[in-house]
Order: structure tokens, then sequence, then C-alpha cells
């Protein structure tokens, strides 16, 4: 597994009923956008949550991550300390992300302490489900460093199989009343409109485009949470929703969820495949692989273009002739797309528009009768002598057995009356 949703949350402690005493009334909108947000959680149920929050300890070089087996955390600086939680770390995550980006500092320290930007999530998120978590801080470190921890972090995710989640908590401006904790100033709601038109879009590019001046002036909190954000859905296809936004007691407050549209690992890896091999005229490489369930023993498999409809190539194996199932996809991918002799390889101008499939085969079976068959489950497999043709099963335009071993005959330069040995198999099949 890998990422599986993101979230942009913020951090009032005045949303806990407790504490608020009837204040988070007016942060309603709020409070029922994070009880939306626990719930999309609970479905996914996640092996971990990773959260970054601007109030965990804040470096100049680096990232702090927390790396003890468990941490506590309450509300004494707002005057609860009955309201307390210990929970589980998922320090192996974080030993593999310092593994993988040398800013990251691992704090082994169960008394450190949680701030409030965690607590507050974990508040309503431990409603609906317990889960273990990864903390980390931002700092005083690039843009594109907290983007590339981001990136990190779905590295060590798609490694690790385990279905994770991203929480960017911070609030937005924090100087949106005269009469809010930080005055007022009319940059802090330019800044919400710009960073709230971002979080509904998901287009996180424009947050390269923001105006640092801006930024500073509106004094705001969660910005390189974003960064980090950014990092993460780098790349992916999600379906992003604000679910709330307001800031009656002067600070902005935004809810945000960006759910994935999980890919198919043996579509994905065909894809890239293809992409790579028109692009640079090489084979991607198994280092390459982020997938390790892909590294799995080998079988037949067939790989389909289309373009508008259309096959535009189509080569496998029956049998599997590489040493793992990740190496079968790779060849015949590149083989579907440049040496299909029905067609001219793939340009690099027609990859937007390529359909891939990807057929895992069972292994054959030798049958005697045709009625053995069936057009929609099985492939069918004609042999005589040295010559051999296969047939994939529910193809569209096929709709008898007499049909589908007649143009299984045709492509191997069968005659109808030589005799010929049959077999069948089944196909898992994967698509865009």
């Amino acid at each position: 597994m890998s990422m599986l949703a993101a979230f942009a949350l913020p951090h009032p402690p005045i949303a806990i009923q407790k504490i608020g005493r009837g204040e988070e009334r007016n942060i309603q909108s709020t409070i029922d956008a994070y009880h939306r947000i626990s719930k999309i959680i609970a479905d996914i149920n996640p092996d971990t949550v990773i959260i970054s929050s601007p109030h965990s300890p804040y470096l100049r070089d680096g990232f702090f991550v927390g790396a003890s087996n468990k941490v506590k955390g309450d509300f004494s600086r707002f005057g609860h300390p009955d309201i307390a939680a210990t929970f589980e770390i998922d320090s192996d995550f974080a030993k593999q992300l310092r593994e993988v980006n040398d800013r990251v500092r691992l704090y082994d320290n169960e008394d450190l302490g949680v701030d409030h930007g965690v607590m507050v999530p974990l508040e309503f998120i431990h409603q609906q489900g317990t889960y273990r978590w990864v903390i980390l801080g931002i700092s005083t470190l690039s843009t594109a460093e907290h983007k590339q921890l981001g990136r990190d972090i779905v590295r060590i995710s798609e490694k690790s199989g385990k279905k994770t989640v991203f929480i960017a908590s911070g609030d937005l401006s924090h100087r949106l009343k005269h009469d809010g904790p930080y005055g007022y100033i009319k940059e802090g709601a330019v800044f919400d409109k710009k960073i709230t038109g971002i979080l509904s879009s998901g287009n996180f590019d424009l947050l390269d485009s923001l105006d640092a001046s801006l930024c500073e002036q509106a004094g705001e909190c969660g910005l390189k949470g974003l960064h980090v954000l950014a990092g993460v859905l780098e790349g992916k296809t999600y379906d992003s929703h604000l679910l709330s936004y307001e800031g009656p007691f002067g600070v902005g407050y935004a809810v945000a969820s960006f759910v994935l549209k999980q890919k198919n690992p043996y579509v994905d890896l065909a894809r890239r495949t293809i992409e790579h091999y028109v692009k640079k005229r090489e084979m991607l490489k198994l280092e390459d692989i982020d997938d390790l369930t892909l590294i799995q023993p080998s079988t037949g498999v067939f790989v389909s273009i289309h373009k508008q409809g259309r096959l535009r190539g189509c080569i496998g194996t029956i049998e599997p002739v590489r040493k793992n199932l990740a190496l079968e996809i790779i060849f015949n991918a590149v083989a579907a797309c440049s040496r299909d002799p029905r067609f001219y390889p793939v340009s690099q101008p027609e990859l937007k528009d390529l359909d891939i499939s990807v057929d895992i085969l069972t292994k054959p079976q030798k049958i005697s009768e045709k009625n053995e068959l069936d057009v929609q489950r099985y492939g069918v497999i004609v042999v005589s002598k040295t010559r051999r043709g296969l047939l994939l099963p529910d193809l569209e335009g096929i709709d008898s057995v007499d049909q589908q071993i007649s143009i299984a005959r045709r492509k191997a330069g069968i005659e109808s009356d030589e005799p010929v040995e049959m077999y069948r198999f089944e196909v898992v099949r994967h698509h865009d």
C-alpha cells in the first residue's frame, strides 16, 4: 500500500468542548469538518498517521521527528492537564525516513511532550480509531527541502507497504480582526483567500507564486506544512475538497481533504516503463521500482496499448521468461510500444493519449475439446509443431469459441484443417 489521503487541518484548542466551554460553537463548521475528516481516516484505517506541526521543536538545520515508541501529551498550557493522551509512535517509519533524508533529526525522548498542533487533531481523530503516529516539525530550511520531505514520506510509505495518511497541521492568518490575538492587517484576509483557493483547487504549484512579504505580514503558522503536503501530493491524482473555512476569533481555520486515487501497480509500472523508454530510449531499472510487491514470482504477462479505442500495440509472454513479475512487465511493455510488427513505435506526443492494460496469465492447461473453452473466461493457445497462436479472453467482437480458435490459428499461420493441440488459460486484467 502507500499514501492514501492527506489533509490540511487547523489546531484551535477552543474546538475542544472542555476548553471552549461554549465558545466552540462559534467554529461549528470547523468542528463538523473535523468529524468528517475523522470518519474518512477511520474508513481508510491507516497503519500510520504522519503529522507535521509548526509547534513541534523548530530546528534551523533539519526536521524534528519523534522516534520514541510512545509519547504523552496534554492541554496543561490551556488550563486542562486532565485532557491527556498517550499514543504510539511508528519509530520504524521515523528511522526509515532518516535513512533517506539526511535533514531528519530523530529525537527518542518520551518526556519531550506533544504540542497542541498534534493534540487537537489527535483528540478528534482518536474518537473514531486508534493509530500509530509519526510527528515531525517544520524548520527554517527552504521550501524545496520541505517539499522533498513530503516526497520522502511517500517513498517510505510505498516501500514499507503500510497504509498511511498525512496531516499538515497549521492555522492561516492570525491577523483577521482588530480584537483578535494579533490584531488586524488587510493582508491577512488576502493571504487566506489565496490559500483557501489553493486548498479548494488542489493546485499546490500556486504556493510557489505567493508573495513572501504577504506571507510574512499575514502572520500564518501553516504555510511550511503545506509545502510538505505539496511534496506528498506531487505527481498524484486526488480529489480535493475545502470542507470549511472560518475565522471568528481573528485566526483563519481551514479544513481540507485530498483523497488519492489509487493507481493500479501493474498498469502504473507498464506506463512508467513506456514513458521512460519512449523519452529516453532506455529500460526502466529494478531499483527505480518503489512498490516491492511487484518483485514476486513471474508468470505470463501481456501488455496492451490502445489509443482512442484502437489497438496500438500488444506483446506478451505465455509463460514467464524473466526472473520476476516486474521484469516481465517491463520487457513486455517496451516490446508493446516499440516492437509490435503491426505498428510504428509509439512516439512521445502520443503518450498522453494511451490507455494501457496488463493481463496476468495463469499457467496454460491442455484441453481436448473446444467445449472446454469460454470466450469470456478463457484465453486459448493453439499449437502445431513450432507454430503457436494465442488469443486473450473477453475481447470486444469475439463472441464464439469457433471465432476465438479461428483467430488464434490465423495469428500463427495455421490452416483451419491442420490438427492442433489446444490450451486454455485465465487472466486477471488490470487497466487504468
